[in-house]
């Protein structure tokens, strides 16, 4: 069985880590000490020794590091009601904070706590028989999450570098802002993850925020809320790593599945079905059903229309009581509808099935695509942090940190460069369409 080490960085990670341990112990029946309930089924207990490694008396203990540069979201995940699960020794706080600074989060508090907190993250890697990557959970708007995440992105890097690292990025949004300067804080931490990290799962908080209000009838919704929409598809993406399934039983599977080109690893994510609680009862999903709501604007988790840009390679994970040939007739006709992949890629549409539902539904189905459309995200990043760049707003305080503007104008010309990449894929294709079409 191949381990994955969890990280969670920041308030964001913490928070968004905490109910996706929940999940996760509601899917493999595990109660709030670690022991599997009385009726846990065999199939619940064979795989769980990919995120859990086994304690004293069956105890099921996560494979999880809980790191903060400040100790307030790791009381409050202490006094939880999961708190007593997680290994004591792997939380890791100190500090006052990063103040929404990455500069302060990746040269000066997070510089100096980051070898303490490597040592919890080498002793849990220590522990596995064969570990086959790390999961980062983290915020990219706040100082903790952007700084202090690239900082341990790299030096894990640096050590384990024939290992995948999987994160699960947070995107700013000004629907759910806390900080003016996020639009820096997140155009320098990608600097660090397009070339550090494996594979980047982008979430972003505006399409939260959309998912919530209009799908799930929630007005004005809260973190909790949003946490328990992206822990959802968190679980559904990852469940095929945690039971039998048929595809992408690895991250490195998933690595090669997706990523065509090293630097464009970012992938969208969309999930279905999204039903207001009080409608469950009243509606019967089907197959069909939740695969067109996986390709609808309104359900994905990353800012950018699919049926606008490119599908470079997409995984399709299903979950439920669900036969291959139903699965098949959906995705064909996915590909055949116009002009949504690109033709020098054969096979692009990928999916598998895995037979565990989620808890409280019948089927659900989980997209991971990588697409051009999340150039609108990145460009609206963009936008934002030339707007305030421009006259060096806010500036000072990185300064007072160590950093220069040389390292802002690096971040921000890679991440244009990112964007121009996504986009030159797009364009190439469309002048092949062209070309064809003339020759008819």
């Amino acid at each position: 069985m191949r381990e994955i080490v969890f990280l969670q960085v920041g308030q964001c990670g913490n928070q968004l880590g905490q109910r996706y341990w929940e999940v996760l112990n509601g899917e493999h029946n595990i109660d709030r000490d670690g022991f599997f309930l009385k009726d846990a089924s065999l199939e619940q207990k064979l795989r769980t020794n990919v995120y859990y490694q086994e304690g004293p008396g069956g105890r099921q203990i996560p494979r999880a590091c809980l790191l903060d540069l400040e100790e307030g979201a790791l009381n409050n995940l202490r006094a939880s009601s999961i708190g007593g699960i997680f290994q004591p020794n792997n939380f890791f706080g100190s500090g006052t904070g990063a103040g929404n600074n990455f500069a302060k989060g990746y040269l000066t508090e997070g510089a100096e706590s980051a070898e303490e907190a490597m040592d919890i993250i080498r002793k849990e890697a220590e522990v596995c028989e064969c570990m086959q990557g790390f999961q980062l959970v983290h915020s990219l708007g706040g100082g903790t999450g952007s700084g202090f995440g690239s900082l341990l992105t790299e030096k894990i890097r640096d050590e384990y570098n024939d290992k995948i690292i999987m994160t699960f990025s947070v995107f700013p949004s000004s629907s759910v802002s806390d900080t003016v300067v996020e639009a820096y804080n997140t155009t320098l931490a990608m600097h660090q993850i397009t070339e550090k990290a494996d594979q980047t799962i982008s979430i972003d908080n505006e399409s939260l925020y959309r998912i919530c209000e209009k799908n799930l009838d929630i007005k004005k919704p809260s973190f909790s809320k949003m946490n328990e929409v992206v822990s959802m598809a968190m679980s559904g993406l990852t469940c095929s790593l945690r039971f039998p399934g048929q595809l992408n039983a690895d991250l490195r599977k998933m690595a090669v599945n997706l990523v065509p080109f090293p630097r464009l690893h970012y992938f969208m994510m969309s999930y279905s079905p999204h039903t207001p609680p009080n409608s469950v009862v009243y509606r019967k999903l089907t197959v069909e059903d939740i695969t067109q709501q996986l390709f609808d604007l309104r359900n994905t988790m990353s800012e950018g229309d699919l049926k606008n840009g490119r599908l470079l390679t997409t995984s399709v994970i299903y979950r439920g009581d669900i036969a291959t040939q139903v699965v098949d007739e959906q995705l064909l006709k996915i590909r055949t509808i116009g002009r949504h992949s690109v033709s020098w890629i054969p096979n692009n549409i990928m999916s598998t099935i895995c037979n565990n539902p989620p808890v409280g539904l019948g089927m659900s189905a989980t997209l991971i695509c990588n697409s051009t459309s999340i150039c609108s995200m990145f460009d609206r990043i963009l936008r934002q942090f030339d707007v305030m760049f421009r006259r060096k707003a806010f500036f000072h305080w990185y300064k007072d940190e160590g950093m220069d503007e040389m390292d802002f104008t690096e971040a921000r010309s890679n991440l244009a460069d990112i964007i121009s990449e996504y986009q030159a894929l797009d364009v190439r294709e469309d002048e092949k369409e062209d070309e064809e079409e003339e020759e008819e």
